[in-house]
């Protein structure tokens, strides 16, 4: 929980919105707690008098909504994550009139279609399209597929980059056997080619690196080694079309998980906005760290940026 709560607290358009008290009008408040409860502990986080600040509040009102969270075992952080953007947004939203891009979703099954926008979707909701081809007939069809967490499969045992997990998880795959799609062309169910691009890259765009490896009985933690860059992250292969002339994140936070599947730790490195130094986050100790000991073979969840953060006003209204 903690973090994941530090690196949510260190993205300055999020902060920004809460601490200008600007989350008040939005808030629907029959199902308002975990915001309130988030907006107050941003206060207490970059205006508060002590240098270390304890989630209680916050804690007790996700113990009350999703008692798993709470418990002593081990939950997952990307979960966890996902859970509160979702509560977030939930207390949020607001209609639109843009496009709906669809309503499925690996990171927001609960949350209808993108007809409703908040400060969630505007800072970190993408669009997956995918181009499904049947090889029979050769017809192919578009489905779009909203994000806020992108999973990202690990190639390699040993070691990789993120350009081969992106690679990996963007290359054409082809649908068989209990995988079938059914072709309406065809009137049946066919083998298919399916492949995936970014149709609507986000401010932020969260990677959830896949070290848990569930196969039937089976599991197992990767541990392998994976570079990821600080800055210039280049997702321009991926996009499709490309209508961002420099489509280019900087990393601004990791969590990184420590252990193994049924027990571990995790921690937090997140950048600085004032300082714009780096900063590792173990609970109550926090430190300074170089740039170089950013990349970690623990990272398991990795947040860039699209464009550098502004210092975040330091005003409220509660």
């Amino acid at each position: 929980m903690n973090a994941v709560l530090q690196c949510l607290c260190s993205i300055s358009p999020l902060v920004e919105y809460f601490l200008s008290g600007k989350y008040v009008a939005a808030l629907h408040k029959e199902n308002g707690e975990v915001a309130t409860a988030f907006a107050y502990l941003m206060a207490d986080m970059w205006l508060g008098e002590f240098e270390c600040v304890s989630p209680e509040v916050f804690r007790s009102v996700i113990s009350d909504l999703c008692p798993a969270f709470t418990k002593k075992t081990q939950q997952d952080a990307q979960e966890f994550l996902i859970y509160v953007l979702n509560e977030l947004h939930e207390a949020l939203k607001k209609p639109c009139k843009r496009r709906c891009y669809g309503n499925t979703s690996t990171s927001r099954e609960d949350r209808g279609t993108s007809s409703e926008t908040s400060i969630i979707t505007q800072l970190f909701e993408g669009q997956l399209s995918y181009d499904i081809t049947c090889l029979a007939c050769q017809t192919t069809t578009n489905k779009n597929e909203v994000f806020t967490v992108l999973s990202l499969p690990i190639p390699s045992e040993s070691a990789c980059s993120l350009q081969d997990c992106l690679e990996c998880f963007f290359q054409q795959d082809t649908l068989t056997w209990n995988n079938q799609i059914h072709c309406s062309f065809c009137g049946t169910k066919q083998d298919a080619a399916v492949k995936a691009n970014i149709g609507k890259a986000p401010k932020m765009v969260i990677f959830h690196l896949k070290r848990f490896d569930y196969q039937g009985s089976y599991k197992r933690k990767l541990g392998t080694n994976i570079y990821y860059p600080l800055s210039n992250l280049d997702l321009s292969p991926y996009i499709y079309p490309l209508f961002r002339k420099n489509p280019k994140y900087n990393l601004c936070a990791v969590v990184n998980h420590f252990g193994y599947l049924d027990g571990g730790h995790y921690t937090a490195f997140c950048k600085n906005t004032f300082t714009q130094n780096w900063y590792s986050f173990d609970d109550a100790q926090v430190s300074e760290i170089p740039q170089s000991a950013v990349q970690s073979a623990a990272a398991y969840l990795l947040f860039y940026s699209c464009k550098a953060f502004s210092v975040p006003t330091k005003t409220h209204n509660y």
